[in-house]
């Protein structure tokens, strides 16, 4: 499935840059059915990472309908990993996550949180996992299931939500910071997606890039709410497109060619604080 390939690139990273400032963090997992798929994953990584958790407490907390064979299915793996890394099963539907943050100790550490459901995700949950300092969400949903706002309305600064292009559904990605929310958008880019652009049109992922949808969509923004910095526009297509900030720049320097956009100022590097304004 594509969205534990995703779940699975970002974790890796995430726990080199989370238990290099912080002694503590809580990864929480929470889903409908009995799928062990996300918690298999995130414990592998964990053991792959285990040298680098040092003296560093990590707690794996995992909600699921279908405990009741996880701790076999689960067993082996657990079994390498290193004492200081616990794994709690909980019974129940992501709402109980806030009780399973609490229970944890999570409050005031880095808390990433993998959630997924058929349709809307729990709103409870989302407000959980908005709680760690700082928070992290990867969110898996319905075709017809918005995420988006739904991330905002959290407490998570920055959002992203992506429709794939085959099989249906959405992933969503809620955090407060940019540099993150690039590498969920360049760790999606990796694993081959077949995306939505912003015409509704498919979009490889593993094919040549065509920016000329992203250029549209940059133009139209431009045009509804006046001048905006080159950072801006890159915030722009990571948070509201299927596109990746490196793809902005090359979506501006075409638009810029063609001469629909101008900038100041009119030469050097286009850098984050290079104004760029439509016609």
């Amino acid at each position: 499935m594509v969205g534990l390939r995703v779940w699975e690139r970002y974790l890796g990273g995430w726990l080199t840059g989370a238990l290099g400032r912080a002694r503590r963090a809580t990864i929480a997992i929470g889903y409908a059915g009995d799928d062990a798929g996300p918690a298999e994953t995130a414990l592998r990584v964990l053991g792959e990472h285990a040298h680098r958790l040092g003296g560093c407490r990590l707690s794996v907390l995992v909600l699921a309908d279908g405990t009741e064979d996880l701790p076999a299915r689960l067993g082996a793996v657990e079994a390498k990993l290193p004492p200081q890394v616990a794994v709690h099963l909980m019974p129940g539907a992501p709402s109980q996550l806030p009780v399973a943050l609490r229970a944890a100790g999570a409050a005031g550490a880095p808390v990433l949180s993998y959630l997924a459901a058929p349709g809307p995700v729990d709103p409870v949950a989302l407000t959980a996992s908005a709680g760690g300092r700082p928070a992290e969400v990867l969110v898996l949903s319905g075709a017809d299931t918005p995420v988006r706002p739904a991330l905002a309305d959290a407490g998570f600064p920055l959002a992203s939500e992506v429709e794939w292009a085959e099989g249906g559904g959405r992933i969503a990605f809620g955090t407060g910071s940019d540099r993150n929310l690039e590498t969920f958008k360049e760790a999606l880019w990796a694993v081959g997606a077949a995306l939505r652009d912003p015409q509704g049109l498919p979009l490889r992922t593993d094919q040549p890039v065509e920016t000329a949808p992203l250029g549209g969509a940059l133009l139209a923004e431009l045009t509804r709410h006046g001048p905006r910095t080159v950072t801006e526009l890159r915030r722009y297509a990571v948070t509201a497109t299927a596109y990746r900030a490196v793809d902005a720049v090359r979506a501006l320097t075409g638009l810029l060619d063609s001469g629909q956009v101008s900038r100041d100022p009119q030469q050097g590097r286009l850098g984050g604080d290079v104004l760029i304004t439509a016609g």
